[in-house]
């Protein structure tokens, strides 16, 4: 197959999603610098992305505020388990990576590391996500076991179908579910809500996210929703955003809190409608930062859970 044409930025330079002389490169050993690109530690947006979820649950659970040792054991579950499916995307796609602009200087397809020591990377990152699991509550230890058939497919999905973002959701999410079931030991409707409300949360974000690889995945042959919608994105990612409120505040209901709640789910509201409205489609470099505004989302619907419990 003929090599793809790199990715242009809107300045017409060739993009990559590692950025050359940052932290890693300046203060880490260089030995491990390649193993910091694999567990996307250089990038932690996807990391809080995969935490926020959890969090919301664990807060949504407690009667006043949230379990600081759950908060702490997620945070360093995320930090593992969203390092062990990069890993794993990365050793799937390292043939497609190579054929990307944006992806072809990652530790596989340039070298830095081998298949062998990527998958001994991944399975020490599993080791670790699975003390953290194993030091949950029976149900939420079920539920992490039930998810590894979620994480071991996601990176196939965008061969098979338009909609990979979907199945991104249901993987990114599922800390809703097990957050509930760690803070309380049972699931209630509010934690289906709340789990509901991020996967169409995520079909938002990462859609705009995958704009940024649009050309090149035509080239590759691979699938996405960016494609799927392609110049109608912007009123999808308004029904996205809205469906996600909706079905939020569905959870606030469920689990009776009070109108602090509501007052900072105006607040999401407003800064994923501003996402929508203001994001352009054609500029990878904005396509990113409006995907890492997302942060802002976790924060502002964390804090309405905990105001709404302690105010």
């Amino acid at each position: 197959m003929k090599p793809a044409t790199p990715s242009r930025g809107a300045d017409g330079a060739a993009r990559a999603d590692i950025l050359r002389g940052d932290w890693a490169d300046r203060y880490a050993p260089p030995a491990l610098v390649p193993y910091i690109r694999l567990a996307r530690l250089d990038r932690p947006i996807g990391t809080w992305l995969l935490l926020f979820p959890g969090w919301w649950a664990i807060a949504l659970a407690a009667p006043g505020w949230p379990d600081w040792r759950l908060i702490a054991l997620f945070g360093i579950g995320a930090v593992a388990m969203r390092g062990a499916g990069c890993t794993l995307n990365d050793i799937i796609d390292r043939d497609f990576d190579a054929r990307v602009a944006r992806t072809r200087t990652r530790p596989l397809p340039s070298g830095a590391v081998s298949l062998r020591q990527a998958v001994l990377f991944m399975l020490a990152e599993l080791a670790i996500g699975a003390a953290v699991l194993l030091s949950l509550d029976r149900l939420a230890v079920l539920l992490g076991v039930f998810v590894l058939l979620l994480i071991g497919t996601y990176p196939l999905m965008k061969r098979v179908t338009y909609w990979p973002q979907f199945f991104l959701g249901l993987n990114f999410n599922w800390g809703a579910l097990m957050g509930y079931a760690a803070a309380s030991g049972h699931l209630a409707p509010a934690a289906y809500w709340l789990y509901a409300g991020g996967i169409a949360w995520t079909l938002g974000y990462d859609t705009i996210y995958a704009h940024q690889d649009k050309e090149d995945d035509v080239l590759i042959g691979v699938k996405s929703s960016a494609l799927a919608l392609g110049p109608r994105t912007r009123p999808w990612l308004f029904l996205f955003y809205a469906a996600a409120v909706a079905l939020w505040a569905a959870a606030g209901a469920a689990a009776t809190l009070r109108w602090e709640f509501y007052a900072g789910l105006a607040l999401v509201l407003l800064q994923l409608f501003r996402q929508a409205a203001m994001v352009d489609t054609e500029n990878a470099a904005d396509c990113l930062a409006k995907f890492r505004s997302n942060r802002w989302t976790g924060w502002l619907l964390l804090a309405a859970i905990i105001a709404a419990h302690v105010a």
